[in-house]
């Protein structure tokens, strides 16, 4: 895919908007490229694009998969391919925009093809995490893969069981798999590469802002209706900043502004964390954008 515009960035830091406006200047598309903005159910507390943004640009990978389903980096690139391969995006300027550093790194410089896992294989595991925990996982994976168990904490369960249905269902280490690099699908060459990088006091009153909207918007519907289609804890939308700290806050074991001041505080952990990988792991052609720049003229 020749002039893609990748926009990274922390969460709350108005990448959203950015793509958005840029989408309109140009005639654009905008594609998803954040893991959580991808799950059904969780509109508001993923901020996701909101029925007046849709009309404005043609959305796409939002909201398309199902919390029960653990999607992964893998499966998000091969749903662009497929957004490529139909022609959905041909003929107008195509824009990434996201917080998932993983997602933008396989786009541009591939990845490696995983096995398929059958649903048993997923089921055996999972259950087995639930009757044993993840310090015994990653006893039989070390037994069995010694090399990516020493990679990994005792306590990772999501990466343990991950390891261990790879190698139930293909007989082969993860890291092997990890070894062969696929493709990117975009050429570097014409591809435009931005991140950015928001005044950190200005960012955390956005998050503190933004989470008592989600509020007002509906949130606490959002976790009743997660809660209600009694999934695995450990699945990654459960795990989306807000969905625990509110339930746990309905089932009377916090009080409601605990698990406010809970979910703003992981938030505001979460938009570091991602500042700090994207400092670290973007390369020099990413084109750093900071406050008082004029968007207009640079991008």
């Amino acid at each position: 895919m020749k002039n893609a515009i990748l926009i990274a960035g922390p969460t709350a830091s108005g990448k959203s908007a950015l793509a958005l406006d840029l989408a309109e200047r140009k005639g654009g598309v905008i594609v998803n490229t954040d893991s959580m903005q991808g799950y059904s159910v969780l509109d508001v507390l993923t901020a996701r694009p909101v029925a007046a943004d849709l009309a404005r640009a043609p959305h796409f990978l939002y909201g398309h998969v199902h919390p029960a389903t653990a999607y992964s980096t893998g499966a998000w690139l091969r749903d662009v391919m497929k957004l490529i391969d139909d022609g959905t995006l041909s003929g107008r300027p195509v824009i990434f925009v996201g917080g998932t550093g993983l997602y933008f790194r396989a786009l541009a410089e591939g990845i490696s093809e995983m096995p398929d896992i059958p649903q048993r294989v997923r089921d055996r595991w999972r259950y087995e995490l639930k009757e044993q925990g993840a310090v015994k996982l990653h006893g039989l994976l070390l037994r069995g893969d010694s090399a990516t168990a020493m990679t990994l904490k005792p306590t990772d369960s999501q990466r343990i069981v991950r390891a261990l249905e790879v190698l139930d269902a293909s007989g082969r280490s993860i890291r092997e798999w990890q070894a062969e690099r696929g493709q990117p699908l975009i050429d570097r060459e014409t591809a435009r590469f931005f991140v950015i990088e928001p005044d950190r006091t200005a960012l955390v009153g956005r998050i503190e802002k933004r989470f008592d909207q989600m509020l007002d918007k509906g949130a606490l519907d959002e976790v009743k209706r997660l809660s209600a289609l009694g999934l695995d804890p450990e699945l990654p939308a459960m795990k989306a900043i807000g969905v625990r700290e509110l339930h746990a806050a309905m089932a009377g074991e916090i009080g409601f502004p605990e698990a406010i001041e809970r979910a703003k505080i992981a938030t505001r952990q979460y938009s570091k964390r991602q500042t700090t990988w994207f400092r670290h792991q973007l390369g020099s052609e990413w084109l750093r954008l900071r406050p008082g720049d004029d968007l207009e003229t640079t991008i």
